[in-house]
């Protein structure tokens, strides 16, 4: 069932670069640019796609990733309530990037004409927009720093964190769950590794006490074990891409 008015205005109004934004231009930009269903697998763009386009994600899971080399290097976890498809918007290199839906999603479009009318009528949202342009073409060109230079196990623990600032939930045992079933075959894809070198680096980093993986999902059991092997603390561990 399709959210009220009340219901898309509230949502709109705790989106970052909107937050500028008057009821009544919350209602104007839910009637000017209504929402879009995405399917699972489904690309709301890829690299070459002309189409200057800002969106935001009201229901769902969109990952942002680039192909080097022949492998997806994933650059950004999409959640609820996020923006996302800035770069398309600038001349940056980045733009050579595909968003495609992780599950179910729900998104609003906007485009270059619509962005230019609000931001006119109030130009506070036009700094915030800048100011997310700053910040994440900055993580952007870091993670993909990192994960092209790092080694496997780095590169899986990057990665875990990212996950768990999106969705991973606290147990009662102080450990961070990450509800989704990710296969290593589906994470390999994600830092442009193989299923064995993922399976490998996974093991190294539970010997390391950062992670357990119970039922299938995995519990990051000590963030700071963890954010030292991101740094790259585990270089040593040899493990081929």
């Amino acid at each position: 069932m399709s959210p009220s008015l009340e219901e898309e205005v509230k949502m709109l109004s705790m989106v970052d670069i909107l937050e500028p934004l008057s009821e009544e231009e919350l209602e104007e930009l839910a009637h000017r640019c209504p929402d879009r269903r995405i399917d699972v697998g489904e690309f709301l763009y890829t690299p070459g796609d002309s189409n200057e386009r800002l969106f935001v994600l009201k229901r769902g899971k969109v990952r942002i990733y680039r192909v080097a080399e022949g492998s997806e290097i994933t650059l950004g976890m999409v959640d609820e309530g996020t923006v996302f498809g800035e770069m398309a918007l600038t001349g940056q290199h980045l733009r050579e990037a595909h968003a495609q839906a992780m599950e179910p999603s729900l998104v609003l479009s906007m485009g270059r004409a619509d962005l230019e009318h609000f931001i006119s009528k109030n130009p506070k949202m036009g700094m915030l927009v800048a100011q997310l342009l700053s910040e994440r073409l900055r993580l952007y060109e870091n993670r993909l720093e990192d994960l092209t230079l790092k080694q496997v196990p780095a590169r899986l623990a990057s990665l875990l964190l990212l996950l768990s600032e999106g969705e991973g939930v606290m147990t009662a045992d102080k450990q961070i769950k990450i509800p989704t079933h990710y296969t290593h075959e589906r994470l390999g894809t994600m830092i442009g590794a193989n299923r064995v070198a993922v399976t490998r680096a996974f093991g190294y980093l539970q010997d390391q006490g950062a992670v357990e993986v119970l039922r299938r999902r995995i519990y990051l059991a000590d963030t700071g074990a963890l954010e030292h092997a991101a740094d790259g603390a585990a270089a040593e561990q040899q493990a081929t891409p």
